[in-house]
């Protein structure tokens, strides 16, 4: 059990994971022995090598800031790894609003750009920013001014 351990601790070492993440690999790890599986979770919380909070910050800096996501689709793909909605809407709060605005911007122009010719091109682009976990509220003013150019 301490071999898994000091695999886990390794890991964590490397990069950020979510409780859930780091308990299925521990669970993994021992055949399917969900209670040892937790006791080694619970020492990794312990130790701070876990902790969602720093986890959920890291992985909505990473998405909205490299790949351009919004905070809908953030908040949806924490929920869906046990993240509780305190520590993804603090997470949400750290994204930097104007750089978060002036990304989706470059996305839409780049987007408009293969679409500009197409008759449903306007909707594409708002079905493209909605996918992207924007609000529509929060689009549609910069959806105007880059189909309008």
């Amino acid at each position: 059990m301490n071999e898994v351990l000091d695999k886990l601790e390794a890991l964590c070492a490397k990069r950020e994971y979510c409780v859930s993440d780091i308990r299925r690999k521990a669970i993994e790890r021992l055949d399917g022995d969900r209670q040892a599986a937790e006791e080694l979770v619970q020492s990794l919380i312990g130790n701070k090598f876990v902790d969602d909070a720093r986890y959920a910050s890291a992985f909505a800096r990473e998405k909205s800031g490299l790949q351009g996501w919004g905070p809908i689709k953030i908040r949806f793909q924490l929920r869906a790894k046990g993240i509780s909605d305190s520590i993804i809407t603090e997470a949400l709060s750290e994204i930097d609003g104007t750089k978060a605005r002036t990304r989706l911007e470059k996305l839409l122009e780049n987007k408009w750009r293969s679409l500009s010719d197409d008759p449903q091109g306007r909707l594409k682009l708002i079905k493209f920013a909605l996918s992207r976990g924007y609000e529509y509220e929060d689009t549609e003013p910069l959806i105007k001014r880059i189909t309008s150019a």
